[in-house]
């Protein structure tokens, strides 16, 4: 696993870094305090009229250090798949299910497009595997076998995500599939996904291993973690990526450094590698600011505009100008540039 060009994991050299385009513009009235914004340099940054959403939250007090378009609707795409795990992870924990549950594909979950493994109806996997493939190769045919062993039906296990959604205070989420495929009436929020993330990591800390993989292997083929920080951002841990050209490039991170936990999240960065740069600096941010006093997750008031429809840039996110810009951004070797320092390049394979 040396070479992972091909999901562009690997950072490019320092030496040929473009100038950040993806620093976090906030400014502060939409700072939590003056000393984050302080600390950070970030007063001096401009916001536009249509910022992309952004959040970091620390884990401990559920406070938020900072945040941008928190309630703006959003595609999740596949970060969809952190309530398809919460679901698994709360069967797991109850003693509904084990880490040894067979999970078989039909053929509805086999014909899933996109992110293929390549599984052929009636084939089988544990648990503790399909939970592996769906949260770091982020497979939706893997998703859908979840959901069917789970829910006995997709739209029943659909019906369980909604319900835990609304359970769990994520007010402005409906969820239409188990995967994050682009679907009708599918959306969520910053705030939403920054609240499912923290109950992820209370409730279920036995599970945290399964998001902090830097890759995984069906032993005929290795694939790695589609999450660029884990391995090279100091105390990364995990959480997950999503594309669809409705959402652009969205990721829900989370690091753990000196004993303070923090989680990011980024929707609708326009690059593998700008999501990388801007959710690295939020999670540094975060790890860095002084214990804010600020207002907790749960008592942010929504605010801004997008809360009342789905925001959609696929016109700025799939066009060809915009895929060229993209390919611009990898070194002479396919790797992915990366321009954040605090993402450092992997000189070994991937654990």
């Amino acid at each position: 696993m040396v070479n992972i060009a091909n999901p562009g994991l690997n950072t490019g050299p320092r030496g040929h870094a473009l100038p950040h385009a993806h620093t976090s513009p906030f400014t502060a009235h939409r700072l939590i305090t003056a000393l984050v914004a302080a600390s950070t340099g970030l007063m001096a940054l401009a916001t536009t009229a249509q910022a992309n959403p952004k959040m970091v939250v620390d884990v401990k007090s559920g406070k938020v250090i900072a945040h941008e378009e928190a309630f703006r609707k959003w595609y999740p795409a596949s970060l969809t798949k952190l309530m398809t795990a919460y679901i698994a992870f709360s069967a797991m924990k109850s003693g509904k299910i084990s880490a040894e549950t067979e999970v078989v594909f039909s053929k509805y979950a086999a014909d899933q497009p996109a992110s293929k493994m390549y599984f052929k109806p009636g084939q089988k996997l544990t648990m503790d595997s399909a939970l592996k493939l769906l949260l770091i190769k982020s497979a939706n045919a893997v998703a859908v076998a979840i959901a069917e062993r789970l829910g006995g039906t997709t739209e029943n296990f659909v019906a369980q995500m909604n319900a835990q959604a609304a359970r769990l205070g994520m007010s402005s989420t409906r969820f239409v599939n188990p995967n994050g495929l682009p679907g009708k009436g599918q959306y969520t929020t910053a705030r939403d996904l920054a609240v499912l993330a923290l109950i992820l990591k209370r409730e279920f800390p036995e599970y945290a291993g399964y998001f902090s993989l830097e890759g995984v292997t069906t032993g005929k083929k290795n694939y790695p973690n589609y999450n660029m920080l884990v391995g090279r951002f100091d105390g990364a841990d995990g959480m997950k990526t999503g594309f669809i050209c409705a959402s652009g490039f969205n990721q829900v991170s989370s690091a753990t450094r000196n004993g303070r936990s923090v989680i990011s999240v980024v929707l609708g960065a326009d690059s593998l590698g700008g999501r990388t740069d801007a959710s690295a600096d939020l999670l540094q941010m975060g790890l860095t600011a002084a214990p804010a006093a600020g207002t907790s997750i749960a008592s942010l008031a929504p605010y801004g505009v997008g809360q009342d429809v789905v925001t959609d840039i696929s016109a700025q996110i799939c066009n060809p100008k915009a895929q060229k810009v993209r390919s611009e951004g990898r070194d002479e070797a396919g790797r992915m540039i990366i321009h954040s320092p605090y993402v450092q390049e992997m000189t070994r394979p991937p654990h």
